[in-house]
């Protein structure tokens, strides 16, 4: 066996895989982490923009963006993370790229997507 044999027996049996739901970029979701402090674990919400899904396989990550008192905040989550509790989607936003970096220099009004009717 090569070595990418291997790799893709690891994927397939030893690593879980969340059930996540599909989203893209310009979609606002809600990210449930879990978080340990100490010996006591909670689930914090996080709420915001995709900017970006970015890799394949095990590697996947996608890029949140929220604005926390005027000031800008990304966190990057991988989906095969065990900390992910689970995934809401909010709003279905309507863009033409993949990556909306764009979005970091937007502020107010001209920051805003718009949403896909259903």
């Amino acid at each position: 066996m090569n070595k990418a044999e291997i790799m893709k027996y690891v994927e397939e049996t030893v690593i879980q895989k969340n059930e996540l739901p599909s989203f893209k970029a310009g979609d606002t979701i809600t990210v449930h982490y879990k978080i340990k402090e100490g010996n006591k674990e909670r689930i914090q919400t996080f709420q915001g923009v995709v900017l970006q899904r970015a890799g394949k396989g095990l590697n996947t990550t996608f890029t949140v963006r929220k604005i926390s008192g005027n000031i800008g905040v990304e966190r990057i989550f991988p989906c095969t993370s065990p900390f992910i509790d689970k995934i809401d989607v909010n709003k279905r936003g309507v863009v033409r790229r993949a990556r909306i970096y764009y979005l970091r220099g937007l502020q107010g009004k001209k920051a805003r997507i718009k949403e896909e009717r259903i």
